[in-house]
């Protein structure tokens, strides 16, 4: 088999280990949204370390959209609270790679851009929620139609730290306005994976200005009866990053996510190596 010959739907229902396995090796380079249920996805931000403590606190004071569950030693790719066997040069599907603020590449594998001062930030992601929404016969309409899920940039300001701010990245889910507080109440339980939505209903409330038109992902159905809900985005940190602009920093590329072994409903995650 080819690289390119393992698809989304081939990786349904298998493991963890199976899909990092598949994109460790290229064979599988697309989007994580529907893919090892029951673990948490997590968002990736790798930055040099002397700006490395900035970010942190950026993230600490932005919990929706920035929640911290794991931080890398400086110059180990490896990340063993959330995976035995990660390496995070090589098991997300997609990178982006920044310098100076300029989007330089979208890569496979950043071994060769990888140095001894980078500092591994893992995000929770939405991607992680979805999984309860769905045992509970709420749909999630990207994750139906095989799709990414639709990301948007809003007017929501961020609380600032060091050269680190600007303004929130949310997903967007349609779900039937009979179901939006149960969707509120389960994801809300994920204080990790982003928790309750920070909106719903009139997108210009939040700043968007087309719902067929996301700035990440792929634009969904809206059905009658349906409402859409905002949840806050992983790609936020991407903004404030490429805003920031550092000589390096290394993102995940929307919707290609890190796929951990660590539990969906984990209460806690240990944020460093013991």
């Amino acid at each position: 088999m080819t690289p390119t010959e393992i698809q989304h739907s081939d990786l349904v229902g298998t493991s963890a280990e199976a899909v990092r396995a598949a994109i460790r090796t290229a064979s599988y380079t697309g989007h994580t949204a529907g893919l090892a249920a029951g673990k948490l996805q997590c968002n990736l931000a790798i930055l040099p370390e002397k700006y490395a403590l900035d970010f942190l606190r950026f993230c600490q004071r932005n919990p929706k959209p920035c929640p911290i569950v794991g931080v890398g030693d400086s110059g180990d790719p490896t990340l063993p609270t959330l995976g035995r066997d990660i390496d995070i040069r090589t098991d997300v599907p997609k990178y982006r790679v920044f310098r100076n603020g300029t989007l330089r590449e979208e890569v496979t594998d950043i071994t060769d851009v990888w140095t001894d001062d980078l500092v591994t930030v893992a995000l929770g992601c939405s991607f992680t929620f979805e999984n309860a929404l769905l045992r509970n016969g709420i749909p999630v309409r990207h994750v139906e139609s095989g799709l990414n899920v639709p990301m948007f940039r809003t007017n929501i300001d961020l609380v600032p730290a060091g050269r680190f701010g600007g303004q929130m990245v949310v997903t967007m889910r349609p779900i039937p306005e009979a179901q939006v507080e149960q969707a509120r109440e389960i994801s809300r339980r994920f204080p990790q994976a982003h928790g309750a939505p920070i909106a719903a209903g009139d997108p210009a409330d939040i700043g968007i200005t087309d719902l067929a038109r996301p700035d990440w992902g792929d634009p969904v159905e809206m059905k009658s009866g349906e409402v859409p809900v905002y949840w806050a985005c992983g790609v936020t940190p991407q903004n404030v990053l490429l805003d920031a602009g550092l000589p390096i920093c290394i993102t995940h590329s929307p919707g290609h996510m890190l796929i951990s072994d660590v539990a969906e409903d984990a209460e806690t995650t240990i944020l460093t190596k013991t």
